[in-house]
């Protein structure tokens, strides 16, 4: 556990030597991507918009529960904060990070369901570069705001990597497929 911590401390006390006014608005932006205000709107907004209304509502069905799913396990792990100067507030456990986590989790959902549906490849590729790029600048970002440890958000990804393939694995194995 030692080295994960000097590993955590060393990572954290770079990007915190990196922080100046003008990065820390680009990262609270790229953070923002990630919070249930963005992820909230964009999902009412695929609903409304997308002729296919199976698609909508597993991505609405996904954010709520890789969302739910972070909360079980920071309650769960219970790790504290880094204990540090953070650019934003936040009061919940630090393991996984929930922004990495949904984001991920979200973001991945819908890069399976631009690889799977459009055709265009002129559209498809960098749509999905576009995306995965977002998702590891949104873990990025919340190291360098001073909220999470690089285990942390690294803990994200692997937990919404693991829930994105049980999601997807459940959609298509007809578990759920029954949403109307």
């Amino acid at each position: 556990m030692t080295i994960i911590n000097d590993i955590d401390n060393k990572i954290y006390s770079l990007l915190l030597k990196m922080q100046n006014i003008n990065l820390n608005v680009i990262m609270i932006y790229i953070s923002y991507l990630a919070s249930a205000v963005v992820l909230i709107v964009l999902s009412i907004s695929f609903i409304l918009l997308l002729k296919n209304k199976k698609y909508p509502r597993y991505i609405a069905l996904n954010l709520c529960l890789s969302y739910i799913t972070n909360v079980i396990l920071k309650n769960i792990i219970r790790r504290q904060r880094p204990p540090r100067l953070q650019i934003v507030s936040e009061k919940s456990f630090s393991f996984p990070s929930g922004h990495s986590m949904v984001s991920f989790a979200y973001y991945g959902f819908l890069i399976y369901l631009i690889y799977k549906n459009i055709k265009n490849k002129k559209i498809k590729y960098p749509l999905i570069i576009f995306l995965a790029l977002l998702t590891l600048f949104i873990g990025i970002s919340r190291v360098y705001l001073g909220v999470h440890y690089v285990t942390d958000v690294l803990g994200g990804f692997i937990f919404g990597f693991i829930y994105l393939i049980f999601f997807i694995k459940c959609i298509y194995n007809n578990k759920i497929n029954n949403i109307k």
